[in-house]
């Protein structure tokens, strides 16, 4: 439930089987969890898929927080399908311009494609989120100039990425044949109270 209500996606989790669940229960102290969500979306990110590795789970309320979180990754997969439609309906100016993504591994780049031209930008980790750099803009001369483009992706990019609860930042990001990988994780976390973040009201 606190990881649906974050991402904003249906998810299903699991837990580990040591020591039996029932234990792990009734001590409020969790070995592993496995959440994995139904890859419809991420916040605003349409496309955007995440498989989360939750260890050493301590539910323990005190005065600043409900417990604890020894480590968590989150392995997130973004389809360039999903890029697309992300873009087209999050970004002003440089979404109407978009009709396709296409992605280059080998060169480690995401291309936007539009009628008159396309926009060549590289996914990189930046201030704990994912950035798009815009390495070049082809044919679109003064109808998108780069310095309109760069802004614009900016603020979507932090806005998707950036901000998460318990300090969970970007480790890595990778250009595939089918869209961008990503990881974020972060170690020996609080987990936030319900005044201090809704989504975990359910603890």
């Amino acid at each position: 439930g606190v990881v649906e209500c974050v991402v904003q996606d249906d998810a299903t989790a699991s837990f580990g089987v040591l020591p039996p669940f029932l234990l792990q229960h009734a001590s409020g102290h969790y070995t592993n969890i496995r959440i994995e969500t139904a890859g419809n979306q991420i916040r605003d990110a349409q496309g955007m898929k995440v498989d989360l590795d939750i260890n050493d789970v301590r539910l323990e309320d005190s005065a600043t927080s409900s417990g604890s979180i020894g480590s968590l990754v989150a392995n997130i997969t973004w389809s360039a399908e999903g890029i697309k439609e992300t873009i087209q309906g999050a970004i002003p100016l440089v979404g109407s311009f978009v009709t396709g993504v296409t992605t280059n591994a080998g060169a480690g780049t995401i291309e936007l494609e539009g009628a008159l031209g396309s926009i060549t930008a590289r996914p990189e980790v930046v201030d704990g989120g994912i950035s798009l750099q815009v390495e070049n803009v082809t044919g679109l001369g003064f109808t998108l100039p780069r310095e309109a483009v760069q802004p614009a992706l900016d603020a979507f990019t932090s806005r998707l990425t950036q901000d998460y609860p318990m300090n969970i930042r970007a480790d890595s990001v990778q250009v595939t044949d089918s869209g961008v990988i990503s990881r974020f994780s972060t170690q020996n976390a609080s987990i936030p109270k319900q005044t201090d973040d809704p989504c975990f009201s359910g603890l």
